[in-house]
């Protein structure tokens, strides 16, 4: 089949790879213009774009997709199908029925759990152990097309925003690949539709969602520090600084001072110091403490938190969160 690819960050590459490897043809690829980027704000393009200049693919990067020209432009390439992933723009009804069989879109979650901008990073944030992909017929809604394949994928402890991102990108691709093949030779999609009551949403990222509140357990502010590793990163005050946090681990409490729970401890309280691992902080929750790892300070490279402390970044008894 024909198909019209839309796509613009990493995660979309694994979809266009293997639609390229398979029997199909993808005929063009949409995705968003060139934006600058990096300290000299130097115009780049995205990795889908990347890719598909690569292979000799038709690239199509509209300011809007709502126009009477992008909507003739994509006609002419005649698709049968368009395949959707992290495009980034909401395509109206108009542009999703161009292709003779509509379009399809690999969204990162079990829909109708966690509809929106960013489901991976909602899900590690909010302590899920699972989650998946789906693959969508669009409709003008919010992921609320009806449903013809889904694939569950477990979250592992250790896991963060990129780890899964590229679990679930592959997961995706190969889905989306073998519902293309089913189309191709039957003629249509047995499709499930939602059930719009039960949904859940995963709004889009804002970088002071990213802040972290030390009075939370352990287990949450794991969590958070892992579901914001890929931007903008979890952060805290130290002082008038503003530091990164960009690798935490579970720590038992019998490895830190008894006096670390002391009720005039705040939460946010570096406690110990771990030789060549990083440092104890204490947190909400009963006993509660986790173990920094890695940090990030302001115009600095990411390094590792006893590195950090051992350069006189704090101390044993200094506030994060003050």
């Amino acid at each position: 089949m024909k198909v019209l690819f839309y796509g613009t960050p990493q995660f979309a590459v694994p979809t266009l790879e293997r639609l390229l490897e398979s029997k199909h043809e993808v005929v063009a690829v949409v995705t968003q213009p060139d934006k600058p980027s990096g300290r000299g704000m130097k115009l780049t393009a995205s990795p889908v774009k990347v890719l598909a200049v690569s292979r000799g693919i038709p690239v199509l990067q509209p300011q809007s997709v709502k126009t009477e020209e992008f909507h003739a432009e994509i006609a002419k390439f005649a698709p049968d199908v368009a395949v959707v992933v992290a495009y980034g723009k909401i395509l109206p009804r108009r542009v999703l029925d161009v292709p003779r069989h509509g379009s399809l879109n690999v969204h990162a979650s079990l829909l109708p759990g966690y509809r929106g901008a960013a489901p991976i990073q909602w899900a590690i944030i909010r302590g899920e152990t699972k989650t998946g992909v789906a693959i969508m017929q669009m409709d003008e809604g919010m992921d609320t097309g009806a449903v013809v394949d889904m694939r569950e994928v477990p979250i592992l402890e250790d896991d963060d925003t990129v780890s899964l991102g590229h679990m679930l990108s592959y997961t995706g691709a190969e889905a989306m690949v073998q519902t293309l093949d089913r189309l191709a030779e039957e003629g249509s999609l047995a499709a499930t539709p939602q059930e719009h009551d039960k949904a859940t949403y995963a709004p889009l990222i804002k970088r002071e969602m990213a802040r972290i509140d030390w009075t939370q357990a352990p287990e949450q502010l794991l969590c958070h520090i892992r579901g914001f590793q890929l931007w903008p990163k979890a952060f805290t005050a130290l002082g008038a600084i503003e530091l990164k946090i960009t690798g935490a681990d579970a720590c038992s409490a019998d490895w830190v001072p008894a006096s670390a729970f002391d009720d005039r401890v705040a939460p946010g309280t570096i406690v110990e110091v771990f030789k060549g691992r990083g440092f104890a902080v204490r947190t909400g929750g009963e006993r509660g403490v986790i173990t920094i790892t890695r940090v990030q300070p302001p115009g600095k490279p990411e390094m590792g938190a006893f590195d950090f402390l051992n350069g006189g970044g704090a101390e044993v008894g200094k506030v994060l969160g003050q």
